[in-house]
């Protein structure tokens, strides 16, 4: 057996897309970032705006993709996999 960093086994990469404004807020369009294997979506969210912190603004309307299904931010548990596509989807303006 390997000697393990501490907590590595615990975290997965996966694959965060922005789209629309939280593109322009994050300065681009996709990223790998380590989060926790079992996290909540809000706690999902709270790890990406530590990283991009302009991305809080648009908090309150934004939806997430797991996978191709939608989360919304909020208590439910996420359990990850490498490699998961995490996709940020603001409000998509209409008029």
């Amino acid at each position: 057996h390997f000697p393990r960093c501490p907590g590595s086994r615990d975290r997965r990469d996966v694959s965060v897309l922005y789209f629309a404004r939280s593109a322009e807020l994050a300065g681009l369009r996709c990223e790998t970032l380590s989060v926790p294997r079992e996290i909540t979506s809000l706690q999902l969210w709270e790890e990406i705006v530590k990283v991009h912190p302009r991305l809080a603004v648009i908090r309150d309307q934004v939806v997430f993709a797991v996978r191709q299904e939608y989360v919304l931010l909020g208590d439910q548990v996420l359990v990850l996999q490498p490699g998961d596509e995490v996709a940020i989807i603001p409000p998509i303006s209409g008029g």
